[in-house]
């Protein structure tokens, strides 16, 4: 195929920024007839937590999740490799370990030369082997963009489950990623982010965060999630709608991909970073003070983000050691659960 169009041309949004706007998704889900009762059905849809988790007779775990999107790459291996990486993530968030994947595609047939689709496949592939799971079928469709991603299952034991739901008053809250993933997918749609800003940001979105299993076997740890399309608020929001809690942010100890707040000052910013602050911005409290461009760091879209931890606060620093140990470097320690309503209050 001659002239063939930059694959983040042929769709309106990309990665995790195109999932709907989350206030119209309570609303949808709000909608729905209650799920069960299914006394085996340990995590269902209540707290919009990561995945679905199962328990079998004899204590073991399935979980069960999907997540794809449109490209917000132009190299068609990189965009196979976030999609698979970001799906995969849910499995982790949720304290289990994947054990097989399904293919979900979707291509404007005539617009893509199917050597480009064989890419993207072989991108999501690759991911799959680094997780050690294989890519056992799929379903692919004719769609007017591209899609990609997968359905993904795990397991593990029952103890092992952690919820975004399960956070204490006192926990220490830790990242295990840099923020930032957005405003990058935003230069990268431009044409405007330089050579070293597209090696971070291949680097975080297809770093995997089979680091969640290993947090999910301290008894210290109390929640997780990972950040996705809602942001650092959106996402703490559910941890602190989940408990019952005040999620304080410290907004200086925020981990950022090095070019983030510069390309953010000028202008950088996704529109699902303006409808994330739209849908949850009046539970949260700012600082008087605080610039637009930092607010729309905390609400930019992740794709492929990493880990929210909630941890006693006696082992924190114990455990983000461990984080980074285990290849996280850009973990931080980033606030702390309050007793309080149900609200994200970011500090300094």
């Amino acid at each position: 195929m001659t002239d063939a169009p930059r694959l983040s041309s042929l769709a309106h949004g990309g990665g995790c920024g195109c999932k709907l706007d989350p206030a119209i998704l309570r609303q949808l889900l709000a909608a729905q007839p209650a799920v069960g009762p299914f006394e085996r059905l340990i995590v269902g849809n209540e707290t919009s937590d990561d995945a679905a988790v199962w328990e079998l007779d004899d204590g073991t775990c399935v979980i069960a999740t999907t997540d794809f999107f449109t490209p917000m790459v132009d190299d068609p291996v990189d965009f196979g490799r976030i999609a698979a990486t970001n799906a995969i993530s849910d499995v982790y968030a949720m304290g289990g370990r994947p054990i097989l994947a399904l293919a979900i595609l979707g291509m404007p047939l005539g617009k893509i030369d199917p050597d480009v689709v064989a890419r993207i496949l072989r991108g999501g592939a690759e991911i799959c082997a680094e997780a050690g799971i294989p890519v056992a079928g799929g379903h692919s469709i004719d769609a007017p963009e591209p899609i990609y991603g997968l359905a993904v299952i795990g397991t593990c034991r029952r103890e092992a489950v952690r919820r975004n739901a399960d956070a204490l008053a006192g926990d220490a809250v830790i990242l295990t990623k840099a923020l930032g993933v957005g405003i990058y997918s935003a230069a990268i749609k431009r044409e405007k982010l330089d050579a070293s800003g597209y090696r971070d940001f291949i680097a975080t979105t297809t770093l995997l965060n089979r680091i969640g299993p290993e947090l999910a076997a301290e008894p210290a740890v109390h929640a997780l999630t990972d950040v996705t399309g809602f942001g650092i608020l959106g996402h703490g929001l559910e941890l602190a709608r989940g408990a019952g809690l005040t999620l304080v942010l410290d907004a200086a100890n925020l981990p950022l991909l090095p070019q983030a707040a510069t390309l953010v000052q000028e202008g950088f910013v996704t529109g699902a970073s303006h409808r994330n602050w739209a849908a949850f911005g009046a539970d949260i409290d700012l600082p008087a003070d605080l610039p637009d461009w930092r607010r729309h760091l905390l609400t930019d879209p992740q794709t492929s983000g990493g880990l929210l931890v909630t941890c006693a606060a006696d082992r924190a620093e114990a455990i983000l050691d461990r984080i980074r140990q285990g290849g996280y470097p850009a973990a931080a320690r980033i606030g702390r659960m309050e007793a309080g309503p149900a609200r994200i209050r970011v500090d300094g």
